[in-house]
């Protein structure tokens, strides 16, 4: 399959309910394990955007079948539903990378929030492992930023979160470091992108 560069000027419509509820199906219908589903993808993809090296001079075949878990076997049912994937990742992308360049403050990641008795819990594990996917498409350009500056801290609590030991945390860090994540996201790209 031929993948298209990253092209931050193109449509940047973000995706509607159902079309993000399609693409996770989509992804699921892979039967991969390493195929990412919607919230992972969503981290993955800001990952990718806060990346070290820019993602428009990086051709779409390093990262993109990453998503489903690589090409071989074919992971879709048809080419056409391959194209259709493609392109609700790169609409995905662009809209979160617009929504961050014009109006960071009404950006969303997509995880869970559940409702209970006692309130509601954020759960943004699968966020943070999607973005270390990210994070290990350029992991030595990525290493020194995990290593000091004014966000390793916060990289470090992501790499927590994100991690396969995540499970075994108490509720309440996960839910506490889930939060924490929407402004930390920004605050990095204010201090990495010039923002």
């Amino acid at each position: 399959m031929n993948y298209p560069h990253y092209q931050p000027d193109s449509d940047h419509r973000p995706l509607t309910d159902a079309e993000l509820e399609q693409l996770d199906d989509a992804l699921a219908a892979t039967g991969r394990e390493e195929a990412l589903n919607v919230e992972a993808l969503d981290g993955f993809l800001a990952a990718l955007l806060l990346s070290p090296v820019p993602l428009p001079a990086r051709p779409g075949a390093d990262w993109l079948p990453a998503i489903w878990g690589g090409d071989e076997p074919a992971p879709f049912a048809s080419g056409k539903q391959g194209k259709r994937v493609v392109m609700w990742v790169l609409r995905h992308l662009q809209s979160i990378d617009n929504a961050w360049r014009h109006m960071p403050e009404a950006w969303e990641p997509i995880y869970s929030v559940a409702e209970t008795d006692e309130g509601e819990w954020v759960d943004a594990q699968d966020w943070a492992a999607g973005f270390l996917r990210g994070v290990a498409v350029d992991e030595a350009a990525w290493a020194p930023r995990f290593e000091s500056g004014p966000a390793a801290a916060a990289l470090q609590s992501l790499a927590q979160l994100g991690a396969e030991e995540a499970d075994a945390l108490p509720m309440e860090d996960i839910d506490r470091l889930s939060r924490a994540l929407p402004e930390a996201v920004l605050q990095w790209r204010a201090i990495w992108m010039g923002a």
